[in-house]
Parts: C-alpha cells; sequence; structure tokens
C-alpha cells in the first residue's frame, strides 16, 4: 500500500461529502466568473440582499422537503407525491386565508389557516404511510396514487383557479426577514436541528438504518418497523406542508396545478446528491441539505447565464449525473485501474 493511498488528500475526497461539497463550490466559483457581483452581499431596507441570500431563500423549501423525503428513502422508501403535497397545503392555507384586497381581513384566524394546512399534509403523510406499511404496496405505487389524486384534491379547494392571497401577515413566511435573515432560513434550520438531533442523540437513527438494511432483522430485533415507517412518511408530509406554506408565502398566491410541480424530483436528486442511498440504511442529513443547495445553486446559474428553458432540464441532468458517477466507488476504482494500466505498462516495459 503506498503513501499516496494514506494521504489526507485521499482520505478527504474519500468521504461521501467531498464530492457534493466540491459541486457547490464549484457552482458558486462559475457562478461568480460569470457575474462578478454574485458573491456581494448588501443591507438593503433592513436586510441582507444579494445572489447567496436570495438562493438561500429559495432553496428552504427544498431542503424541508428533502429532509422528509432523507428518512423516508433511509427506510426503503419513496415518496413521489410531496409536489401534491404542497400543493394540497398551500391550497388549504390559501383558501382559509384568503383575504380582502385591503389585505387587512382574513377568512379564519391565520395560525388556524396554518395548523389546519400542517394537519391535510400529516394526513397525506399518513396515508402514504399506512398504505406501504400497512396494506403492504410498493412505496412508488401508494405514493403515486396520492400524486396524481392529491393534483386534483389541490384544484377542488381551489376550484380550479388561482387563489391570490392579500392577507399581508402571512407573507412574513415564506418572504419576511428576522436579524437581516430570510425568516424561511429559521424554519428550515429549526426542522434540520430537531431532525439531527432526533437521529444523533437518539436511537431513532439507529432503528431507521435497521430498518433500511434489513426490515425483517429489525422487527425480530424488536424495532416497531412498521411504525416507524408509517412515521417517516407522516414526517415527509409535515415538511412538504411546511414547504407549502412556504412558497404560497413568497408567490402571495396558491395554484393547485402547478405549486410543487416536480419538487419530488429535485428532492430525490438532492437526498441521492447528499450521499443517501436508494437502497436503504445509510443517510446523511447534512448531505442531503448541500443536495438542495446545488440543485437551487444549478438552477440559479442556468437562468443566469442564459440558458435556454428548453435545455434547462439536459444541463441539470448532466450536472446530477456526473456528480453521481464520482461518487460512485466502483466507477472511482475502474477510473483509477484505467489509469494505472498504462503506467504497469511503462514499468514492465
Amino acid at each position: 500500500m503506498s503513501e499516496a493511498s494514506h494521504s489526507p488528500l485521499t482520505a478527504l475526497l474519500r468521504h461521501r461529502l467531498a464530492w457534493p461539497l466540491l459541486t457547490l463550490v464549484l457552482l458558486l466559483v462559475v457562478n461568480t466568473v460569470f457575474n462578478a457581483s454574485f458573491l456581494h452581499i448588501e443591507w438593503r431596507d433592513g436586510h441582507l440582499y444579494g445572489s447567496l441570500i436570495d438562493i438561500l431563500n429559495r432553496a428552504a423549501p427544498l431542503v424541508l422537503v428533502s429532509l422528509g423525503m432523507t428518512m423516508v428513502i433511509a427506510t426503503r422508501g419513496i415518496d413521489i407525491s410531496v409536489g401534491a403535497v404542497v400543493a394540497i397545503a398551500a391550497a388549504v392555507a390559501a383558501w382559509m386565508i384568503g383575504g380582502s384586497v385591503s389585505g387587512s381581513v382574513s377568512r379564519f384566524p391565520m395560525p388556524l389557516a396554518i395548523l389546519a394546512a400542517l394537519g391535510v399534509a400529516l394526513v397525506c403523510g399518513l396515508w402514504n404511510g399506512l398504505l406501504v406499511a400497512k396494506v403492504g404496496m410498493q412505496p412508488i405505487i401508494a405514493t403515486l396514487i396520492l400524486m396524481v389524486a392529491g393534483r386534483g384534491i389541490a384544484q377542488l379547494i381551489t376550484d380550479g383557479q388561482i387563489i391570490t392571497i392579500y392577507y399581508a401577515p402571512f407573507f412574513f413566511l415564506g418572504g419576511g426577514y428576522l436579524w437581516g435573515l430570510p425568516f424561511s432560513l429559521f424554519i428550515a434550520a429549526t426542522v434540520f436541528g430537531v431532525l439531527y438531533l432526533a437521529v444523533t442523540r437518539t436511537a431513532l437513527g439507529l432503528f431507521v438504518q435497521a430498518v433500511g438494511i434489513n426490515p425483517t432483522a429489525a422487527r425480530v430485533a424488536g424495532v416497531q418497523a412498521r411504525r416507524l415507517i408509517i412515521a417517516a412518511y407522516a414526517f415527509c408530509g409535515l415538511c412538504a406542508g411546511i414547504a407549502g406554506l412556504l412558497i404560497s408565502s413568497n408567490v402571495k398566491s396558491a395554484d393547485g396545478n402547478n405549486a410543487g410541480q416536480l419538487l419530488e424530483l429535485d428532492a430525490i436528486l438532492a437526498v441521492t446528491l447528499g450521499g443517501t442511498a436508494l437502497t436503504g440504511g445509510r443517510f446523511s442529513l447534512v448531505g442531503s441539505v448541500i443536495g438542495a443547495l446545488i440543485i437551487q445553486t444549478l438552477t440559479y446559474a442556468i437562468y443566469s447565464l442564459g440558458v435556454p428553458p428548453e435545455i434547462n432540464l439536459v444541463v441539470k441532468a448532466v450536472v446530477v449525473f456526473v456528480v453521481m458517477m464520482l461518487q460512485s466507488p466502483e466507477f472511482r476504482a475502474q477510473v483509477g485501474a484505467w489509469v494505472r494500466r498504462p503506467a504497469a505498462r511503462e514499468m514492465l516495459s
């Protein structure tokens, strides 16, 4: 074994968060090269203002959904209904808040509307969890049901129209600032902090890994696997509900047809970019956050560089493909063998 294989750089590159972090840094560099003011942050109108602040603010809903998706994927599941749940939660909140054009009147008290929206999202997550853990449906089929029906439910709530919200206090959730930073960041950070403490300071993380690696063995060992799976889907639904509130607050409206569109795909990409195994067991909350930031920074770069809209999804797919290949130990081993083969031939000649 050579000394190079034990070098600090090699050990660093083997860390599962190394390539996601390098990708994020590279995207920041690319944005800086093509936009000299990209890293510029200034204090304006009582809060921080700049491209980085805008990326963080817009990434908050994706971070929340990615955290919920991480727990589901860690239990060998998948939830492709989170975009529909986002639309349902936004529709419930918008319908209950409504508000007059003056912006001073709400149909129901705002706290009640928020609780109702989160409650509906939680029920959606429980529904998915019950179909998977109790009925025994495949996760992708169980969540596909709500993915399709959820859009219809959201449009029934909004009566097929885009509901515009005029109630100014509601705008603070997704568009307000606290201590100079977007309030949405504090919401995302709180959810992350609570979940991180739960999986690292309690046995929850070990139980989730056990269920993801081998549900049958975990059940034999005394782990309440079915309850844990239901709880994971319920948490994912709740995270999607919070994201729906942030999105509807930010755009001041609710669109049952387009709210959260393709958000489930971005969340799955963010989770996998962060190093969570789709086969279950191994997961990383920090990695999922980094993955969400990669997706949002890449989206910002695509639009800021003037990439035509019809090929932006292709560009995103190429970047994700490259990062995932670099994260693969098998791919890196094959590349290493290919690089070492000519050197070995030269030594023998």
